[in-house]
């Protein structure tokens, strides 16, 4: 992994670097790409003992020194201890609740702890946060339409009711605010549909179960997927080389299905279940009659669903991830092909 040629990096492989998050989906294989490059110092922020014996592996089969601290990023001493003498974070620690408070607590005030913390070492040379391609919000742009790193985030948090990209914006927010006014060195990815061995549940971005069967969604829409070996590299990459402080990236494959494609997929290679398609502009009219009737029950039915979260996940867009690859020197290792052959064959074991 990694052993083609980059651009310069700032971080020598002898630094200790932190992964919070590190024993996630994504974080275990973080550290998995960092060991392959040749880091030979990790420190590895953990929220719970889950695993562990995975990172242990990996310790061992590489030989290095790889630290393992449990904690939560809400106890302050907790993060002090976790940044001490590091010269490189990679934040991938988050709230993925359905509560916007939740989400605040873990995403947001977690995350401030983080930085003020890393305020106080000398070492740093970069913050990497972790967010989400969700932050963005389509509502301004057409179907078909290319949606990169320019493109409005979501403003009306309540229209859109989804406490996950609430807690992704503001996490965004504060960490540019504390590179403004503190000059904390950052960058920030933003992945798609992240998947591959260690997540089996089909994305929700293909189509929902919510109402007993289910309903596809997607149809010709183009799914921004990244393989997770892929986006890995991808925040590696963001974290260490020269000259991207301050920059923002959004993090998708070369060869994205459609929905539709990926469906069938599926069906043929793990499980076939009956689907029903919707047409973008019923469900969206469905999603309106819902904000309707949420509005006049005065919330005893939460909306859910409403039509700035429909346009963000089902209206259809194209993605960008050219500016990762010229700033990065990032490309998508796995293809998709082979991607899914991974994929599928975890699901089916």
């Amino acid at each position: 992994m990694l052993e083609r040629m980059v651009p310069s990096s700032i971080v020598d492989k002898t630094e200790l670097v932190l992964i919070t998050g590190a024993n996630g989906f994504v974080g275990s294989k973080v550290v998995e790409v960092l060991l392959a490059q040749g880091f030979t110092r990790l420190r590895c922020l953990v929220r719970s003992a889950r695993n562990l014996s995975a990172l242990r592996g990996l310790a061992d089969s590489f030989a290095a020194d790889v630290q393992i601290l449990q904690g939560n990023l809400l106890d302050r001493e907790k993060c002090r201890r976790a940044v001490k003498d590091v010269s490189l974070i990679l934040h991938l620690a988050a709230g993925t609740g359905k509560s916007f408070a939740g989400c605040f607590m873990d995403s947001v005030v977690a995350t401030r702890n983080l930085l003020d913390a890393a305020l106080e070492e000398t070492n740093l040379k970069r913050f990497v946060t972790v967010s989400s391609l969700a932050v963005h919000s389509n509502v301004h742009i057409r179907r078909g339409d290319l949606l990169d790193e320019t493109c409005d985030i979501e403003s009306d948090h309540m229209g859109r009711f989804d406490p996950y990209c609430f807690g992704k914006i503001k996490q965004d927010e504060l960490v540019m605010a504390y590179g403004k006014e503190h000059r904390l060195p950052f960058a920030i990815v933003r992945p798609g549909v992240v998947y591959g061995p260690g997540k089996k549940q089909l994305t929700g971005r293909v189509g929902i179960d919510t109402f007993g069967i289910f309903l596809h969604l997607g149809g010709s829409n183009q799914l921004p997927m990244i393989f997770v070996d892929n986006c890995a590299e991808a925040i590696v990459l963001a974290g260490i080389v020269e000259g991207v402080d301050g920059e923002v990236f959004i993090a998708v494959d070369d060869d994205l299905p459609t929905s539709r494609k990926f469906l069938h997929m599926y069906k043929k290679n793990v499980r076939h279940f009956h689907s029903i398609y919707f047409p973008y502009r019923v469900f969206y009219f469905m999603c309106w009659l819902w904000e309707k009737y949420s509005k006049w029950s005065e919330g005893q039915l939460p909306p859910v669903f409403n039509r700035r979260f429909c346009a963000a996940y089902w209206q259809g867009q194209r993605y960008s991830n050219r500016k990762l690859k010229e700033r990065t020197g990032w490309s998508p290792r796995v293809p998709f092909e082979e991607a899914t052959q991974r994929y599928f064959g975890f699901i089916n074991t």
